[in-house]
Parts: C-alpha cells; structure tokens; sequence
C-alpha cells in the first residue's frame, strides 16, 4: 500500500492548511474559523460548518455539492460546535491532481475520491486547532466481479490502475470511522449482498481502527520510543510510518509530529 504524504500549515492566509497526496491524488485545504458568519447563517448555540470543494478542471457540479453533504454531515459529528456558537468554520478543499486512469475505472468518482477529502479536511482542521471531540480515517473498498489471477476478491485502497486491473468492479464502499471505533460514514454504490457488505465493514474497521497495533505502539511510548520532528520552517512535510495496517496509527504519527513542531521553542530556549 503506497503511504500518504502529508505537508501541514503551509498556506499563509489560512487559519489552518493541508495537501494530502495518496495513490495519485492530491487535495488541497484550507480552514478559516471561527470567523464572522452572516445573519441568516447564525446559529445561536453552535457554529455553523461550510464545506467547499472545487474540482481539478472545471467549475463544481451535482457531484461536488453530494461530496460536500456528505463532507458536512461527517465533520460535524466530530467538531466541537457548541464551543464556538454564532461563528463560521469554512473548509475548502481544491482537488490538485488525479490519476490519469481516473476516468477509466468504471467506478463512481465520488467514492474513490471522497477518502482523500475526509482526510484533507481533517488534517486541515488540526492544522487549524478546531476544537473536535476525536479523529477520524476512511477507507475505500472495491469488490470485482469476478476475481482475475493475482487479484484478492476485494481490494483495499485500491488505487485508479487496481480499479482498472479488476474490471469490471461489482461494488465499492467507503467507510470512516471515529477514533473511539464509531462509524461515522457508511457509502456505498453497486451490487452486493448483506454478507459482503459485512464482510468489507470488517475489513475497513481493522484498518481504520487497528486496536491491537494501537496497543503495540502505547507500550512502544511507554517504553520512550517516539517519533522525532526533522523539518524546518512553518511547512511540516509529514510522510506515514509504517502503517501496519492500521490508518489510525498514522494519523496519531502526523498529529504527534505537529504538536512536536509547535513545540520546538521550549527545546531551543
């Protein structure tokens, strides 16, 4: 599985930025919040969310204001909104680059997309200190038709030229989960049965959540072993660690990596 690379807080007029580059996509975002949110957008006890995302080419679509639904609905079920009343948080997230092959999958670009724009949308918003009451990963899952040679009957993070190595592809599902193991999004388009559907929810709960490599790195810190920070200035390059299956993992690295990073002043005094 390619690793994600991550390069944080490096847009200047941004309260918080992150590009997220993973299988051949590559996404930009920006935060800015809490800021001044209009009248007929206040809400008196919480803060309002506005989700943008701008295609590669083009101006947006149906597509993108389903994406930004979706984008919506699943961040704030984890930002801290009633911490921030009477106030905007405005995420935009432009989408850089594809992989040539994207437009040949015969798969749902929505799907395949919309792991990567969870992902940017959340390192953006830790980039920009918002308030959430956990973290979440997201996973793509890709079910063939039938199974060639060399190719497992469901594919994990498929990347656009697996997409068109299995064709046809039967069923994809892309699931994100909280921190805590709570299922946060629940997408899923093709043919498939209950059994199957299970079986690729399992799959994408080990990955995402991976308890047991959670557990080996708590007694890895335990016993001092950390992450060192080697990169200078206000952009962080962050590139995943061995993930060993498991998204949270390298999520906990990026963010460790971060707070280390705001730290260096108390090393160098």
């Amino acid at each position: 599985m390619i690793e994600p690379t991550v390069t944080l807080t490096h847009l200047h007029r941004a309260d918080g930025s992150a590009t997220y580059t993973h299988n051949g996509y590559s996404i930009i975002g920006a935060v800015n919040g809490p800021i001044e949110v209009q009248r007929r957008d206040e809400l008196p006890e919480e803060a309002a969310i506005e989700v943008n995302v701008r295609p590669s080419i083009g101006v947006g679509s149906p597509r993108e204001r389903h994406q930004e639904t979706l984008l919506h609905n699943t961040l704030r079920s984890i930002i801290l909104t009633r911490t921030l009343p009477r106030a905007l948080i405005q995420i935009t997230l432009q989408v850089r680059t594809l992989p040539l092959e994207d437009g040949t999958t015969g798969v749902n670009s929505s799907l395949t997309l919309l792991p990567h724009l969870l992902h940017t949308a959340l390192l953006a918003l830790l980039s920009a200190s918002i308030p959430m009451r956990t973290t979440l990963t997201a996973v793509l899952i890709a079910q063939p038709s039938s199974p060639a040679k060399n190719i497992v009957p469901s594919l994990l993070s498929p990347s656009a030229h697996d997409l068109v190595r299995s064709k046809p592809v039967r069923a994809v599902h892309v699931f994100a989960f909280a921190g805590d193991g709570r299922m946060l999004l629940n997408e899923s388009d093709g043919r498939f049965s209950f059994e199957e559907w299970n079986e690729a929810c399992r799959m994408a709960e080990v990955v995402c959540c991976g308890e047991e490599e959670e557990e080996e790195e708590e007694e890895e810190e335990k016993d001092g072993g950390g992450v060192e920070l080697e990169a200078e200035g206000e952009a962080m390059d962050v590139d995943a660690q061995a993930q060993k299956e498991s998204l949270d993992l390298w999520l906990r690295s990026v963010v460790r990596r971060k707070v280390e990073g705001e730290q260096r002043w108390r090393r160098a005094t």
